[in-house]
């Protein structure tokens, strides 16, 4: 009996002892761990985001190029247009963010792909209702006081900006849709390769080849879709077999419920650029 409890009490000891070298990990080791995880997933998201600033980048210097009305009329449909139109939808694609995480985290993988369509559903409806500000923005600039030329080059410079709005309908969804399961990298990789195909591209269609702002514009609209065909062909091509699951009719129920959470998301983000 004696001998048991020495037994014991030694286990004991050694379980102290254990717990004891744990806690004496050094805070800088316990702060370093903690950072590294948090940088895996922030890096590939700040550079995602990074890299649709870089594309404007990009293309305001080879319009640059062209002329200065043609500069001004990009710079302001970008500025004003198509980044009213970006704080909207990164706005409701956060509301996907939060249903897929909680999906993911609850084990119910094949709800994933079923959020992913309705984010699509929801927000090509809102890229429809924002249609106008691009169809007419011409007549949008000439009641705002530009210059005629400008107003005319916005227009054109606006019509071409449609097809980079839809894009990031895909864009920004497939990007939630794969943060949520830990394919950060992915992202990483069809961004940077798409910055380099817009420079290449951009230089050929406005310096070689002179093709002014439908050569720069048609760049800009490239670099926005490719990543996107790169991510469709891998989420529908096996390499989200647990949460891609093909197209589903469930993806037109409980539409307005998620329409709600999107544009309380959007409109919410919207306030807090707008401060």
């Amino acid at each position: 009996m004696e001998e048991d409890m020495n037994q014991k009490l030694l286990r004991e000891v050694d379980a102290a002892g254990e717990i004891s070298v744990v806690d004496q990990v050094p805070l800088k080791d316990k702060v370093w761990s903690e950072m590294k995880k948090m940088w895996v997933v922030a890096v590939p998201a700040i550079f995602t985001r990074a890299s649709t600033f870089g594309i404007n980048v990009i293309t305001q210097a080879f319009v640059g190029h062209i002329g200065s009305t043609e500069l001004a009329a990009y710079s302001f449909i970008y500025t004003v247009f198509l980044s009213f139109a970006i704080v909207i939808l990164l706005g409701m694609a956060t509301a996907l963010q939060t249903l897929c995480g909680q999906a993911y985290g609850a084990r119910k993988y094949h709800m994933l792909g079923v959020y992913l369509q309705r984010s699509w559903i929801v927000m090509f409806l809102a890229s429809i209702i924002l249609l106008p500000i691009f169809i007419f923005a011409t007549q949008i600039l000439e009641v705002l006081g530009q210059d005629e030329d400008v107003a005319k080059v916005g227009g054109e410079v606006a019509h071409w900006i449609i097809g980079a709005m839809f894009a990031l309908v895909i864009s920004y969804s497939s990007q939630m849709y794969l943060q949520s399961q830990s394919k950060n990298m992915l992202i990483t990789y069809f961004a940077a390769l798409a910055i380099l195909i817009h420079v290449l591209l951009s230089w050929l269609l406005t310096v070689k080849y002179n093709f002014g702002v439908p050569g720069a514009m048609l760049s800009t609209v490239l670099a926005f879709w490719i990543p996107n065909i790169g991510q469709l062909m891998f989420i529908m091509c096996g390499g989200c077999r647990e949460t891609w699951k093909g197209f589903s009719l469930l993806a037109f129920q409980d539409l307005w419920a998620v329409m709600k959470l999107s544009l309380s998301s959007g409109v919410m983000l919207w306030c807090d650029t707008s401060d």
